[in-house]
């Protein structure tokens, strides 16, 4: 075998192994669109499984991420975010009561035994 020969050149072989790899080209390229697919819709499965209230805002902006990754994201953040859960838990934070005694603005007394 000389340095300049090709293996497989001008064979039955050189076809076949430019048929395998068109068919792993199409084969990652198929996987990494249904993978895409998959990942962008992953606010809309998540609004279905949980009945969220807003599917419809959800799809809109999932479908609307597809142009502008940015509203993709807000999609995901309305999706996963319980908004009416963590409403609730900031009003308690305002609405808690201290547990220590109040203290009043007059001093008192202090009792002197004799």
């Amino acid at each position: 075998m000389s340095l300049f020969s090709m293996p497989f050149v001008d064979s039955g072989v050189d076809a076949a192994l430019h048929g395998v790899a068109l068919v792993v080209l199409v084969g990652v390229v198929a996987a990494a669109g249904y993978g895409f697919w998959k990942v962008h819709e992953l606010p809309i499965d998540k609004a279905h499984k949980e009945n969220h209230q807003q599917i419809g805002l959800i799809t809109a902006l999932t479908w609307i991420g597809f142009l502008w990754h940015w509203v993709w994201v807000l999609a995901v953040m309305v999706a996963f975010i319980d908004t009416g859960k963590a409403l609730r838990k900031i009003r308690d934070v305002w609405r808690e009561k201290d547990t220590d005694e109040p203290v009043s603005a007059t001093p008192q007394k202090e009792e002197v035994n004799s």
